[in-house]
C-alpha cells in the first residue's frame, strides 16, 4: 500500500477510474448485444437505429479514454458491416 500522501491520493483517484471505466465497457457489451440481436432478429429495421445508439456509445468511450480509438473504430466497422449484409 502506498506510503506518502501523494500515492495515496493516486491509488485512491486510480480506483475511483477503475470502477466508472468498468461501467462503461459494461454499458457498451449491453449495448452491443441488443444491436447484434436486432440486426440479426426477425426485425431487421432495427438494426440501423440501434447500429446508431452503439456507435455513438462506443465514440463516447474512446472519446473519454475508457477504449483506445482504434478499437472503437474496429468494433463500429464490424457492427456496420453486420447491419450490412443483414
Amino acid at each position: 500500500m502506498a506510503n506518502h500522501k501523494s500515492a495515496k491520493k493516486r491509488a485512491l483517484q486510480n480506483e475511483v477510474r477503475r470502477l466508472r471505466n468498468r461501467s462503461v465497457k459494461t454499458q457498451i457489451k449491453g449495448i452491443v448485444k441488443n444491436m447484434r440481436a436486432a440486426a440479426t432478429g426477425d426485425d431487421a429495421t432495427q438494426g440501423p437505429e440501434q447500429l446508431k445508439i452503439a456507435q455513438s456509445a462506443i465514440d463516447k468511450a474512446a472519446k473519454k479514454g475508457v477504449l483506445h480509438r482504434k478499437t472503437a473504430a474496429r468494433k463500429i466497422s464490424r457492427l456496420s458491416r453486420l447491419v450490412k449484409t443483414t
